[in-house]
């Protein structure tokens, strides 16, 4: 049966209570100790003393036989402690004895060391349980307590010491101080680790534990000067070896290789500092990584967006904007993440290398923050100017399909009235006419003549339409000439002059909206009805009658007309055919010019020979012809095509078609007065009792054709009204729209100010902690997250405005361009100044900046940002120094902006403030540490071994180490030596591997 070790409790004065002091039982006053564990104790705690007694000439052989007088006890603690103790009593007397026995623990006590269960009298009466927990507490106290390695110390310190030395070593597995020991292995890894030129491991056996065993404890004596402390058929022996015991030789061998411990010391600096060294070139690797994906995007979509190839049909440009939409939603968000995210790491790497004094990362040629900024600035721009072509594109194809559907109708009535006249103007009846016939003939031809000068207007306005369809560059400074067709102009101006002295009726005839002469074509309805953006109508050359033409102009051209501004950007997809359709009528037309000049040549050599005609028809055939024109007009301006855009516009044409309407009973009266002239005749030849034929041989119009016309007329009237008042619904519906968006717009755009500013503020608040600001930050964060459906709110209405082609809107100076670029600002800003905090808080724990500091810190920067924009100019920085006592040399000063302001932008920003002015107080690694650290690894050489980097490092660092250092070029090295002093200053910037 296994019995418990004595209790041994360690006080200490700060009342911490050191756990390693306590055995796994509780030590028992009235029960004996193991005596396998006696015995390692013995000869352990035996060997021990003797180690240190020696140094004063003498030993001991019973351990509580020669400590009962405390003499020797008294001089074992001089020796381990170096100090001196009071001097002891020489009597041989108990007293004299129990004296100084308590001499000694009262310099244990004096420690820091409280001894319970121990007395001087227990001691002096040879207590063999008493005497070896007092020899432990000594050992604890000097020989153990001090071991410290990394953050533990003891006996955790000792055996995460033992872990790490023998780590790399098979079969060894290092736990406790007990049976982790039994096999020798750990030992003989403990001496090979430190001194492999005094065995081979690689020979050992782990079946042979007393060989191991005794091997250890022999080369632990004759080399190492550590007297054997441990038996190794005890230790073989015993299922699980006295703890104490192997402590106390474990702790020789740690003493022994003090001198070791700072290689691994050195050791665990450079793994820190290569450790940093990696991280910060991960992230700049992953920094040009992020912008070569960034810049490479922005490079492919940015010809994309600079693309103004226009399409043909208004569908495609539809789905060209379509695509652009889809663009704005689903592309480019992620892309703005990227760029925050980019802009956020590249602050943290500067950060980082600022605080393991590092040189500033400066990115590859191109990928600067600034050149992706350019970069970027440079796609918003070509995304705007895509939008406005789109838009523009859009209204233009919108225009062109009008005009298209406008020269369509006038070119197909023009069609219908020029059918059959080219047969009627090639009869040559008038060489076999009777006298009577021949003044009929010539009175008709006089009617067709009013009514081709009568259709002169709309042949102009067919041209100009054409005109304006056809695709023409010319510039807005230098108006360019286009031409209509000389026999045209020709024809038109030989008619003229029989139509100048047609007497012209006024009211309806002159001054009715829908119909006058072509020079005030700018205020018709017909041809200005809100499509044509304020584009004039060509005037016409043969208004004046004394207009004439000479044969010899005739030849040497066509007459030039200039072109409107607007026909100047349009370009109709199917101009071909509507120029061979406008070719085909003007070709009629001075076809029509000629054959009536040739005929009335022909008349008017008979008229010599005839007799007066009959003016009652004559009267009919020349008021007939106009007004059946002027309905013909009213009929195609009351089913004309109308484009606005805004109420104004359709109330404008509201007014037009009042005013037409007004004068509505002026021509009902014109219509009954030709009524009565053809009821004139009628009655003449009722009374006169006239057997011949009564048709109008001046005319072709009848009096029937008049009225279906004139119903017609008066039919078109309320169904132009209806049109107008559906029109004006959708404009009101399309102010509503406008409205709505305005309305959002109105709030968001503020909202976002407002948020902007808030963001502001907290940057630069100075009363609380960073802390504190973070959390602001964050809930501002969540706000702005959380506010989202709103912008997304805002889109959908903006969508609904661009389907409807609505362009403009009076009710808001924000456009969503605003918003978005707003949003973006916004979401960039807040995850920017989040970043910011973390990198001040990174920075004043690295820094050991207390609050305080930070916030005089900030109070000082705040005074000298006198532009408020987060940066200070040079001459303010100066004079901020110069306020804390900086007395600046100009060589000085400029040193001081080479370390704050690297890249010469002539401002510092608050993270190089803070920087600056904790940089001189910061326990921060140097280069000369490193280079300290690698000389103590290579023994005080100036280079260092492949194979010490591989046994000192961990196998990553050693790797690391081994790739990167430059081959070592002194004098007197072996081959393979490698420069660790190159290595370490090019960590830090200060030289080039």
């Amino acid at each position: 049966m296994m019995m418990t070790q004595v209790e041994t409790t360690v006080h200490y004065d700060n009342g911490y209570e050191e756990e390693y002091m306590l055995q796994e039982d509780e030590w028992d006053r009235d029960m004996l100790l193991d005596p396998a564990w006696e015995q390692q104790q013995r000869k352990t705690f035996t060997a021990w003393c003797n180690s240190h007694l020696r140094k004063a000439g003498t030993q001991i052989e019973n351990i509580e036989d020669d400590l009962r007088n405390g003499l020797k006890l008294m001089l074992l603690l001089e020796v381990i402690s170096g100090e001196r103790l009071p001097k002891p009593d020489r009597g041989k007397m108990r007293f004299h004895k129990i004296a100084n026995v308590n001499k000694a623990l009262e310099f244990i006590t004096s420690k820091g060391v409280k001894l319970v269960s121990i007395g001087a009298e227990e001691i002096v009466d040879g207590n063999v349980k008493m005497t070896l927990g007092m020899i432990w507490t000594i050992i604890l106290r000097f020989a153990i307590q001090d071991i410290s390695v990394e953050e533990t110390s003891a006996k955790e310190g000792l055996l995460l010491w033992c872990q790490r030395k023998t780590a790399p070593y098979r079969n060894v597995n290092v736990q406790n101080f007990h049976v982790s020991w039994k096999d020798g292995l750990a030992f003989c890894a403990l001496i090979h680790r430190h001194r492999p030129d005094l065995l081979d491991y690689s020979k050992l056996n782990k079946d042979d534990p007393l060989g191991n065993l005794n091997l250890a404890f022999d080369i632990a004596e004759k080399h190492l000067d550590i007297p054997k402390m441990l038996d190794a058929e005890d230790i073989i022996n015993t299922p699980k070896p006295d703890e104490r015991a192997i402590m106390t030789y474990v702790s020789c061998f740690y003493h022994a290789f003090a001198g070791a411990e700072q290689a691994e010391t050195a050791a665990n600096r450079i793994c820190k500092v290569l450790g940093v060294n990696q991280e910060n070139e991960k992230l700049m690797e992953e920094y040009e990584r992020l912008a070569s994906e960034l810049l490479e995007w922005i490079r492919r979509t940015t010809p994309w967006l600079e693309n103004r190839t226009p399409e043909k049909t208004m569908a495609e440009m539809q789905r060209k904007l379509e695509d652009f939409r889809d663009y704005r939603r689903q592309h480019k968000p992620p892309k703005v993440q990227e760029k925050c995210q980019l802009e956020i790491n590249f602050n943290t790497l500067q950060t980082k290398l600022r605080i393991s004094n590092r040189p500033a990362f400066m990115p590859s040629e191109g990928k600067m923050v600034s050149d992706i900024t350019s970069a970027w600035q440079g796609l918003e721009q070509a995304e705007k100017g895509y939008e406005e072509w789109l838009l523009t594109e859009i209204r233009r194809l919108e225009r062109l399909d009008h005009l298209a559907e406008k020269f369509r109708q006038k070119a197909t009535n023009h069609e219908n009235w020029a059918s059959g006249k080219e047969l009627i103007l090639s009869q040559k009846d008038y060489e076999t006419a009777t006298l009577t016939e021949i003044r009929a003939l010539l009175r008709k031809h006089e009617a067709f003549e009013s009514d081709l000068a009568a259709h002169q207007d709309r042949v102009e306005q067919i041209a100009a339409i054409a005109q304006e369809l056809k695709e023409e560059d010319i510039s807005a400074d230098n108006r360019m000439a286009t031409w209509f067709p000389t026999s045209l102009l020709v024809i038109i101006a030989l008619v003229s002059r029989n139509v100048c002295c047609f007497p012209a009726k006024k009211g309806w005839s002159q001054h009715g909206p829908y119909e006058g002469s072509f020079s005030n074509m700018e205020a018709r309805p017909d041809f200005h009805d809100g499509s044509s953006q304020g584009a004039p109508a060509q005037h016409s050359i043969v208004s004046d009658p004394a207009v004439s033409f000479p044969s010899e102009s005739m030849e040497k051209g066509p007459i030039p007309v200039m072109s409107s501004d607007a026909s100047c950007e349009l370009d109709y997809h199917d101009v071909a055919a509507v120029n061979q359709r406008c070719q085909s009528i003007c070709d009629l037309w001075d076809k029509l010019g000629t054959l009536t000049q040739k005929r009335r040549e022909a008349l008017e050599r008979t008229d010599k020979l005839l007799e007066t005609i009959d003016q009652l028809f004559v009267e009919f055939a020349k008021r007939s012809a106009p007004f059946n024109n002027w309905m013909e007009g009213a009929m195609e301006d009351l089913q004309d095509m109308f484009i606005v855009h805004t109420i104004a516009e359709v109330q404008s044409l509201i007014a037009a078609h009042e005013q037409f309407k007004a004068t509505l009973p002026e021509a009902d009266a014109e219509r009954q007065a030709i009524l009565g002239i053809h009821n004139e005749v009628q009655k003449i030849s009722q009374s006169y009792g006239i057997k011949a034929n009564i048709i109008n041989p001046y005319s072709t119009l009848t009096t029937e054709e008049l009225l279906n016309k004139w119903e017609k007329v008066k039919m078109l009237v309320p169904q132009r009204d209806g049109a107008l008042q559906e029109e004006m619904a959708h404009q009101h519906a399309h102010e509503r729209l406008r409205r709505q968006f305005a309305a959002q717009a109105n709030l968001i755009g503020p909202w976002i100010q407002a948020r902007m500013e808030e963001i502001g503020r907290f940057s630069l608040e100075i009363g609380g902690t960073l802390e504190d600001q973070m959390t602001q930050l964050k809930q501002c964060e969540h706000v702005i997250v959380a506010y989202k459906p709103n912008i997304d709110r805002l889109e959908g209405d903006h969508q609904l405005i661009q389907e409807s082609l609505v362009f403009d809107n009076k009710h808001t100076n924000y456009t969503m361009e605003h918003i978005r670029v707003g949003w973006e600002l916004l979401l960039t800003t807040i995850a920017r100044t989040i970043n910011e905090i973390e990198t001040q808080i990174l920075t004043r724990d690295a820094k050991g900046i207390s609050q305080q500091q930070m916030n005089e810190f900030r109070s000082s920067f705040n005074h000298f940002d006198r532009k408020k924009n987060g940066a200070m100019e040079t001459d303010d920085f100066r004079a901020c120094l110069i306020s804390m006592g900086y007395d600046l040399g100009e060589v000085e000063f400029a040193r001081i902006m080479i370390l704050v302001d690297p890249n010469g932008t002539g401002n510092v920003s608050f993270q190089s403030f803070i920087d600056f002015m904790t940089r001189e107080t910061a326990d921060t690694d140097t280069a000369d540490q490193v280079v300290a650290s690698f000389r103590i690894l290579a023994t005080d050489k100036p280079y260092i071994l492949v194979e010490e980097l591989r046994r000192e490092l961990p196998p990553e660092q050693a790797e690391y180490c081994i790739m990167r250092m430059p081959p070592y070029t002194g004098h007197g090295a072996p081959p393979g030596a490698l420069d660790y002093t190159a290595f370490s200053t090019a960590l830090y910037g200060e030289s080039d591997l």
